[in-house]
């Protein structure tokens, strides 16, 4: 990739840094996860070679919150109507544990994936920082 001048939110420049963000996920059932991916959510792919996919992903923000217990990392997939958002993946096959909760920084559901995890979705209240 050449290098180019890149800018943050705040409009100023930098170099080739921090380029994005590459998150896992772990499952017992990783191909019937990824057609999830794939099929359900429609997130585009490439193939890192033999049929790994690797998602792409919409802007991501990170947020870092206090603990007391063991620090640990979270994962929840953002939208701007979660009962639009909700009836567009129920109508490709999703389900849902449960209904919306309304929390303090916004409306979560979560999705119950093909490997019996969990992932959440939110439509946030606060102001995002991305675009």
């Amino acid at each position: 990739m050449p290098r180019r001048e890149r800018t943050n939110a705040r409009g100023r420049g930098y170099g080739l840094m921090i380029i994005g963000v590459h998150a896992l996920m772990f499952s017992k059932d990783a191909d019937a996860v990824r057609g999830f991916l794939r099929d359900v959510l429609d997130l585009d792919s490439v193939d890192a070679g033999g049929g790994w996919l690797i998602f792409a992903l919409p802007p991501a923000e990170l947020g870092v919150h206090p603990v007391d217990e063991s620090p640990h990392h979270e994962l929840y997939l953002m939208c701007d109507d979660i009962d639009a958002e909700m009836s567009r993946l129920r109508a490709k096959g999703a389900t849902f544990e449960g209904g919306v909760e309304d929390a303090r920084f916004g409306r979560v559901a979560t999705i119950v994936l093909p490997d019996d995890s969990r992932l959440a979705l939110y439509q946030p209240k606060h102001p995002t920082a991305i675009g």
